[in-house]
């Protein structure tokens, strides 16, 4: 069965893009709930806290437990798209960076702490232009809240409102506040680059040293991929909020430091850190079971083309 990996090289970007969208779209269905939680609690006022038990209720009491996926089919789209685009660009920075150590005669072919930096930069910043518009339409969704979704909560038996699609949340933004709207939060996106830098070279960095040792398994991946996800999202977690207050800003206009200032301004350091139970303990599922999924999926795209490759020799 191993003869089919030389046939698709092991740097192969595009099955790694691929296992990598197919990983997001599991982990993040598994978890989706808790992002909803999280990005309500970013974007709503400090009186409008709650406990997270308290704000589950209060969603399904007000939209039903769909109210819990809202905005759930762009957010699966978004994380396919951005999980492609960010695996594709990673590991064509990898095998740049591997080729030119094999060129210098080094010892090792893997990715220095520096070089696994720069591979995060390099496809965290390609992600983030390309998918921006995608993440603010699925924040649109996952916070709107209208005068009769109140009614609708508050009336006992009072029909829900029809939620909007995702096109139809598009066309809305586009109609009342133009293109540019698509790319506002694109700012503390691009700074939040250094989340999934601090991420995968925690993780790469884990993995090498397990390597040493043993076969790095799913279940050591799921665990490594935790690891570097919790430490990431705790370090980069107000720039987070940040990102999703101006994505449902609308007209209102602020830059970056100045939405820090506002929210500091408004309710303290601690408005910064708005849904980080919810937000860190998604985060950290997700990653770990993306981790875990993606190893498993590289390896049956690499067996499934190198399947293919054989058959079309042997016509």
């Amino acid at each position: 069965m191993s003869q089919s990996k030389p046939v698709i090289p092991q740097n192969d970007n595009v099955a790694h893009a691929l296992a990598g969208a197919g990983g997001g779209i599991l982990s993040m269905a598994l978890t989706y709930p808790l992002i909803t939680l999280s990005t309500r609690a970013q974007v709503e006022s400090k009186r409008a806290e709650s406990a997270f038990l308290a704000a589950v209720q209060k969603i399904v009491a007000r939209e039903g437990v769909s109210g819990l996926y809202s905005g759930l089919s762009s957010a699966l789209f978004g994380i396919s798209v951005t999980n492609f685009v960010y695996y594709y660009w990673y590991e064509w920075t990898r095998a740049f960076f591997e080729k030119a150590a094999e060129k210098a005669g080094r010892a090792s072919k893997k990715l220095t702490t520096v070089e696994s930096m720069i591979a995060g930069a390099i496809a965290g910043s390609a992600t983030v232009i390309l998918t921006n518009p995608i993440w603010v339409v699925n924040t649109r969704m996952t916070t709107r809240k209208t005068e009769s979704d109140e009614k609708a909560g508050t009336l006992p038996g009072a029909p829900r409102p029809k939620q909007p699609t995702t096109l139809g949340t598009l066309l809305n933004l586009l109609r009342k506040e133009g293109p540019q709207a698509l790319f506002s939060g694109v700012v503390p996106a691009l700074v939040l680059v250094i989340n999934p830098i601090l991420q995968y070279t925690l993780f790469e960095q884990m993995k090498n040293t397990v390597e040493k040792k043993r076969r790095v398994t799913p279940g050591i991946a799921f665990v490594l991929g935790a690891l570097g996800k919790l430490f990431a999202t705790s370090v980069t977690y107000p720039y987070i909020t940040v990102k999703s207050q101006m994505h449902v800003a609308g007209d209102k206009k602020e830059g970056m430091s100045e939405a820090i200032s506002r929210v500091v301004k408004e309710e303290g350091y601690a408005g910064l850190y708005k849904g980080i139970g919810p937000k860190v303990t998604q985060s950290v599922i997700t990653a770990a079971f993306l981790f875990a999924f993606k190893d498993v999926l590289y390896e049956q795209t690499v067996r499934l083309r190198g399947s293919v490759a054989k058959k079309a020799l042997a016509a």
